[in-house]
């Protein structure tokens, strides 16, 4: 994921929307053939990280308003902590 830790929750947003205007591109890019499934697959698995880091990266920020502190003071966690966390 690049960006900064300060970015806005707009900004954040904006990202998510252009990685799920992605997926659903890949996901035309294999029904049209223009790619096969294990290329559609792994770059869908890159994007689904990507995307949870985003929202992980929000909930963050909403955490931190709610207990009273100044929400650009987060930052982006790695892929490897992010991919843990239980539903």
């Amino acid at each position: 994921m690049t960006g900064s830790e300060a970015d806005t929750e707009g900004q954040i947003l904006g990202r998510i929307n252009d990685m799920i205007r992605q997926e659903k591109d890949l996901r035309e890019q294999l029904a049209e053939q223009v790619i096969d499934e294990s290329a559609e697959h792994a770059r869908l698995a890159r994007l689904e990280v990507e995307l949870d880091r985003c929202w992980d990266l929000l909930r963050q920020r909403k955490a931190r308003v709610a207990a009273g502190q100044d929400p650009d003071n987060v930052h982006v966690r790695p892929a490897s902590q992010v991919e843990d966390y239980l539903s």
